[in-house]
């Protein structure tokens, strides 16, 4: 198995309350980025209630992780969205095809019941580097 390398850039927020995780780990190839709230960095809290503005917070969190690791938004070829409402399913596409552009990965969908600080959507990726 490849090596591990830890990804951390202050262009994201981090773990929350010391949770112990990483931004990102780096193995071979690929980059495996975790769970992206809605979360302003300069804040710490969430950029607002609606979906559509923690949607592309989140994916410029993710964007901002990618970067540090060596790779960006256009190497994505996983993600996986959570969801608080699925009825956030549509406005939530809006946002997100705009960053993943004309070759977007493949992703799951996933409905849950809730999120840390209040969030309605976490996404998290894999990406090749």
């Amino acid at each position: 198995m490849a090596e591990k390398h830890v990804v951390r850039t202050d262009r994201a927020p981090g773990p929350f309350q010391g949770a112990p995780y990483n931004q990102a780990i780096r193995c071979g190839d690929f980059v495996f980025v975790a769970g992206q709230l809605g979360v302003s960095l300069e804040t710490g809290e969430l950029v607002g209630p609606g979906i559509a503005e923690q949607t592309e917070q989140a994916l410029r969190n993710l964007a901002a992780i990618l970067e540090a690791a060596g790779s960006g938004l256009d190497k994505l070829v996983k993600t996986t969205v959570f969801l608080v409402h699925l009825a956030d399913f549509a406005e939530m596409n809006e946002v997100y095809a705009r960053f993943v552009g004309d070759r977007p990965p493949a992703r799951s969908t996933v409905g849950i019941a809730q999120l840390p600080v209040g969030g309605r959507v976490e996404i998290e990726a894999i990406a090749h580097v």
